[in-house]
C-alpha cells in the first residue's frame, strides 16, 4: 500500500489551492451553511461516468442542489434487495426517503462508450464482457431488454443512438419498480425525467411517455 498510494499531482494541488482562494472564500459562509444545515438538494441526478456530460454545468447548478450519482451508461438497476451491494440503489434510497427530492432525472449521452459496449457484447463481439467476472459486462446486462428492442436496425449509428436512448427508458421503468420511488410518485412528492444530451450539438431531448419518444427540450 506504501509503494502504490502517491500523493496528489501538483497540478491538482494547484487546482484546488486556486478554487479555495477564490471560490471558497467568496462563498465561505454558503459552505459553512451547508456543513452546518446539511443538504437540501431539490434532485437528484442519475448520469453517466462519462467526463464529458458535466450535469452541474449544464444546469447552472451551485454547491448543493443537485445530488449527483454517476455510473457507466446512466443505468439504474431492477429493484433487487437480495442482500448484495447495490451503490446505485442504495443512492436512490438515499435521495427519495431521506433527503425526499422532488425530481429524479436519468441524463443519457451521445457517444456513449458504455452503449457501445453493451452493443458489442450483445452481438457477440466482446466475449470477454461476457466473463462473469466482468464487472461492466454483468453491469451492462441490465440494458440487454433495451438491446432487444434496437437489434434489429439495420444503421449502426442509429442503432447505437437508440440504445443511448433506450437505457434511459430501461432506467426510468427500473426506477418505478422501487416500492418507495412509487410511493413517492404516488403521493406527488416526486416526478421522474428521462434525457437525452447530444455532447457535439449541445442539445438536451427529454422522453415523453405518451409519444413513448424523445422531443428537443
Amino acid at each position: 500500500m506504501e509503494r502504490l498510494v502517491k500523493p496528489l499531482p501538483a497540478y491538482l494541488v494547484g487546482r484546488y489551492q486556486g478554487w479555495k482562494a477564490t471560490s471558497y472564500e467568496e462563498n465561505k459562509s454558503w459552505y459553512r451553511r451547508l456543513a452546518d444545515e446539511g443538504q437540501r438538494p431539490p434532485m437528484m441526478v442519475i448520469a453517466c461516468c462519462d467526463s464529458r456530460v458535466n450535469v452541474n454545468e449544464m444546469f447552472g447548478a451551485q454547491t448543493g442542489d443537485i445530488f449527483l450519482h454517476r455510473n457507466i451508461a446512466n443505468l439504474v438497476p431492477p429493484y433487487e434487495p437480495d442482500g448484495d451491494p447495490h451503490g446505485t440503489s442504495a443512492a436512490i434510497e438515499y435521495a427519495v426517503t431521506v433527503l425526499k427530492v422532488a425530481h429524479l432525472i436519468v441524463v443519457g449521452h451521445s457517444n456513449c462508450g458504455g452503449v457501445a459496449g453493451c452493443l458489442d457484447m450483445c452481438a457477440g463481439k466482446m466475449p470477454e464482457l461476457e466473463e462473469k467476472s466482468s464487472f461492466i459486462g454483468r453491469w451492462l446486462d441490465i440494458l440487454r431488454p433495451g438491446y432487444e428492442r434496437v437489434k434489429d436496425m439495420t444503421d449502426p449509428d442509429e442503432q447505437k443512438r437508440a440504445l443511448e436512448r433506450e437505457a434511459v427508458v430501461e432506467s426510468l421503468s427500473n426506477l418505478i419498480g422501487f416500492p418507495f420511488v412509487q410511493s413517492a410518485i404516488e403521493a406527488e412528492e416526486l416526478s421522474l425525467h428521462g434525457l437525452w444530451f447530444d455532447i457535439r450539438e449541445g442539445a438536451l431531448e427529454g422522453y415523453n411517455p405518451q409519444a413513448k419518444g424523445f422531443e428537443p427540450v
